[in-house]
This record gives structure tokens, sequence and C-alpha cells, in this order.
């Protein structure tokens, strides 16, 4: 697998429509990314300068576990989301293969927090994405997941 170099990219609004795109025809009725689904977490992720996509989020007592502690099967759930929607930014549509979370402290309801993730790695349909969850400016989770690109769902979506 090679690394992937996190080049700088120019996000033109061709660009951003063409992710929103890939996004609605891919995986229509996410329960992390579409704004459509009531029941969802409804994330709206953007493409940052460096490749990236970053998305900010404040989920409230409906989605803890423990006490104002969000759940971690929601964690993974948004952490998974954001490295799909990370390959979604580079006209791949992948499934996860592989991810491994570390829970390095508690994500807090009904506070601020964002989520970033970016390609850390490829090799022809495999795809080794990073991702971080980020509150009060501490790292609070980290992911890394392998994700296999899904050709038969790629012809789906019309550039």
């Amino acid at each position: 697998m090679e690394r992937c170099r996190r080049e700088p990219i120019f996000v033109t609004t061709k660009i951003a429509q063409q992710f929103r795109q890939i996004r609605q025809c891919a995986h229509p009725g996410c329960v992390v990314c579409n704004e459509g689904n009531e029941h969802g977490l409804q994330l709206d992720f953007k493409l940052d300068h460096d490749g990236a996509v970053v998305a900010e989020f404040a989920l409230n007592k409906l989605f803890e576990g423990y006490p104002a502690m969000l759940h971690g099967g929601i964690i993974c759930m948004i952490l998974d989301g954001a490295m799909t929607n990370c390959l979604f930014a580079r006209n791949c549509v992948a499934v996860t293969a592989d991810l491994h979370v570390r829970f390095r402290h508690p994500v807090h309801t009904d506070q601020p927090a964002s989520v970033r993730a970016w390609i850390n790695r490829s090799a022809s349909c495999l795809y080794e994405v990073k991702a971080e969850i980020m509150q009060n400016e501490q790292i609070k989770t980290t992911a890394v997941g392998k994700f296999m690109r899904q050709n038969h769902l790629s012809g789906q979506v019309k550039p």
C-alpha cells in the first residue's frame, strides 16, 4: 500500500457539487450524513483545503451511553461515516472492510465536537483512511479503517 500525500486542493463549486452528488447517489438514506433522514445525525461534511473532510456536531442525550457521554457505537458510526465521505470527496465509492477505533477520552453530549477524516494510504481498490473526533481542543477518539472500492456502486453515480 502506498502512503498518500495530503495534497492541498482548491475546493471549487464544481468539486463541492460533485462531492454532494456522489454522496446522495451512493447512499441516499445514510443515517450519518443524509439531511433527509429525520432519524439520522445529518452531519454536513465539508471539504478541507488538505483533502480531508470535516463535520461539526453536538449530539444530545438521546445518543448517550453512560450519563452525559456519547455512546461508543454512535462514535464508531460517526468515524465510519467521515471516512466514507472522505472517499466520496475523491470520487471513490467504497465499503468498510476493517475498522479499528481507539477511545482516548469520553465524547460528551450537548457539547460541540468535530470529526475529521483523510486518506492515509491506497493500493488499487484498497484504501486506508484515518479519522479523529475532537472536542474542547482535545483528540477524544481516533480510528483507522480499510475500505474496498465498489465499482458496481460507483456505476450508479453520474459525474
